[in-house]
């Protein structure tokens, strides 16, 4: 609608103007909400975008965790490579859990006794005769004992024959006899040898109890998978002294590398599903004792039965749990350049220029311990390497990762990888002062190995206790391991002799005394 500002007074022009201007007012602040929608909405898609790359790159992590290459190795891109092509095979299996719900009365049976064995078993007998002098004695009789025992490869069994004297003279009432060697499983059938094929095959060679059942009944021998889980549990309960002595002397130790992995765990008061227990686990590398504990926590509080009152260097990775112990004075909390150079690899997608920068000056640091390995060094000739090779290294390194940090976003992948690294950097550095120090966590996560081996074939433990035991085995076999020690004969060795060895002396069952008493003893 026009208006003839000709015929229109100087009142009506101001009321006009005046309207105008709110009309323009009312105008303005539409235009700036919807700038202000459009800004928000535009931050809004930028995260989106962001939360979009950081799920792609996570996706893509897993599905290299789950199907591509475990080994850390990072390869230099100035480096040539050789023209391998390998094709990976996936094989994925699915295992199912049948739950049956059984009915029955607690009526107490009565022991059925010993298993007969089958007769088709070769035997090995020995016969044991009275101590002490005999000549004024007659033999009455024998009383025999068969015992199944399991030696690398077959079953047999062996035959305790025990023979019986009475005095010559007839008003003499007195009877010796023999006596059987002291047995883990008094009055039952298996031996010691087969006690440890048992734990072996189940904690170093993965072999479920009920699998191990298939192998007795390819035999004709008839035992309950019950009985074999019980003889199991007995064998670890006699070993227990042996295990609290472990416990005693990796507290005293000067330096421990700690770590913390999985197990599922049967709880009754857990209906639908099972609890997710934890092995913490603690190796010496100067020593080279390792230890497994169980507890169903991760909590910081899991950690008190062994550091509580530990004093020395603490190597760990970045949980948080082990922060309370590292902060006691008397601990010098050491960190991990495998798990820093870990955080970098996951970068690579993100910025490839600058995690390489990082992962080849890593690699650097890796070249000086593998030259001192190679040399042979002492602790003070590594400490002197170190202090020549490798400080500047990380001095350069550090300098660098403090520029770079204020130059990157803190929520890309690259930004937590530095921030990883430099909340971590003297803890990083730490290694340095002392040649007997490690660079990484590794040599525990090798101990680690095995349980994740063990939870693809059993998949959970029956009990929390049950779980302990199985902290216990592990124990045992990661020490044979680490001094090259055959679990079998160690352990056979060792059920054989800890109910009759001095409690003072019991360290002598330890893996790497065991060594050096059969590597002394001349062969027959």
């Amino acid at each position: 609608m026009e208006i003839d500002l000709k015929n229109v007074s100087k009142h009506e022009l101001l009321k006009l103007l005046t309207k105008a201007q709110k009309t323009i007012s009312v105008q303005d602040k539409t235009i700036s909400k919807q700038d202000d929608t459009i800004s928000k909405q535009d931050d809004d898609l930028c995260r989106e975008r962001e939360r979009s790359a950081e799920l792609q790159r996570q996706l893509e992590l897993l599905r290299r965790m789950q199907f591509g290459q475990k080994r850390e190795r990072f390869e230099d891109p100035n480096q040539m490579a050789l023209p391998l092509d390998i094709a990976q095979e996936v094989l994925q299996e699915q295992e199912e859990v049948v739950k049956q719900e059984i009915t029955y009365s607690r009526t107490k049976k009565k022991h059925p006794g010993r298993a007969k064995l089958p007769s088709h078993l070769p035997v090995e007998e020995i016969e044991i005769y009275p101590k002490g002098d005999l000549s004024d004695k007659v033999c009455i009789g024998k009383e025999i004992t068969d015992v199944l025992d399991h030696v690398p490869g077959h079953f047999r069994i062996k035959r305790y024959i025990r023979y019986k004297y009475a005095a010559k003279d007839r008003d003499t009432a007195q009877i010796t006899i023999g006596e059987l060697p002291e047995r883990i499983i008094d009055k039952g059938i298996p031996s010691e040898g087969l006690l440890a094929t048992i734990l072996v095959d189940k904690y170093v060679d993965h072999l479920p109890l009920y699998r191990q059942k298939q192998r007795f009944s390819r035999e004709n021998i008839d035992i309950a998978a019950s009985t074999i889980n019980g003889w199991a549990a007995q064998s670890m309960e006699a070993l227990k002294p042996l295990y609290e002595k472990l416990v005693m002397d990796i507290k005293n130790e000067g330096y421990l590398q700690a770590d913390e992995t999985t197990i599922k765990v049967l709880d009754q008061r857990k209906k639908d599903r099972a609890h997710l227990g934890y092995y913490w686990v603690y190796h010496a590398p100067i020593s080279k004792l390792a230890l497994f504990d169980y507890s169903p926590t991760r909590a910081s509080s899991a950690a008190l039965p062994i550091l509580q009152n530990f004093k020395g260097y603490l190597q760990t990775d970045g949980y948080a749990g082990y922060n309370t112990y590292g902060k006691k004075s008397e601990v010098t909390h050491l960190a991990c350049w495998a798990h820093a150079r870990r955080e970098f690899e996951r970068a690579l997608d993100n910025d490839r220029s600058r995690s390489q920068h990082v992962l080849v000056e890593i690699q650097k640091l890796y070249a000086v311990e593998r030259k001192a390995r190679e040399q042979g060094l002492a602790p003070q000739q590594i400490k002197e390497l170190r202090l020549k090779d490798s400080l500047p290294i990380i001095n350069e390194l550090g300098k660098w990762m403090f520029l770079q940090i204020k130059l990157t976003l803190p929520k890309s992948q690259i930004g937590k990888a530095l921030a990883y690294s430099q909340s971590r950097w003297d803890m990083l550095s730490g290694y340095l002062t002392d040649g007997n120090l490690q660079i990484d966590n590794n040599l525990v996560e090798n101990v680690i190995r095995p349980v994740a081996l063990g939870r693809k074939n059993y998949l959970f433990a029956g009990s929390h206790d049950a779980a302990q035991k199985a902290a216990m085995a592990y124990t045992f076999f990661a020490n044979c391991k680490k001094q090259d020690v055959n679990p079998y004969a160690w352990l056979k060795y060792t059920l054989e002799n800890i109910q009759s060895i001095n409690h003072k002396n019991i360290t002598d069952l330890y893996p790497h005394n065991y060594k050096e008493l059969i590597e002394s003893t001349p062969s027959k």
